[in-house]
């Protein structure tokens, strides 16, 4: 009985730490789910830039790469 009468009392504090408890893990998982979004944008964008990059030097012979590398490289 003493169990019972002790969680009588103390039910509000038990209450608002897991609504405290919820929330911080909803704004862990908020914060985290934003990050991916934003890092999945930057991956696209770098690969779009980096997929013209390949379109370019693929129109191009082998040999005229390696000149626009070599001056490419020393500047």
């Amino acid at each position: 009985m003493g169990t019972l009468a002790l969680l009588g009392q103390f039910w509000p504090y038990l209450a608002a730490m897991g609504a405290a408890l919820a929330g911080l893990w909803t704004a862990y998982a908020r914060g985290k789910a934003s990050q991916k979004a934003r890092q999945d944008a930057a991956d696209a964008v770098a690969r779009t830039e980096a997929q013209k990059i390949d379109d370019a030097v693929a129109g191009r012979t082998p040999d005229d790469n390696r000149g626009r590398l070599g001056r490419w490289s020393k500047s």
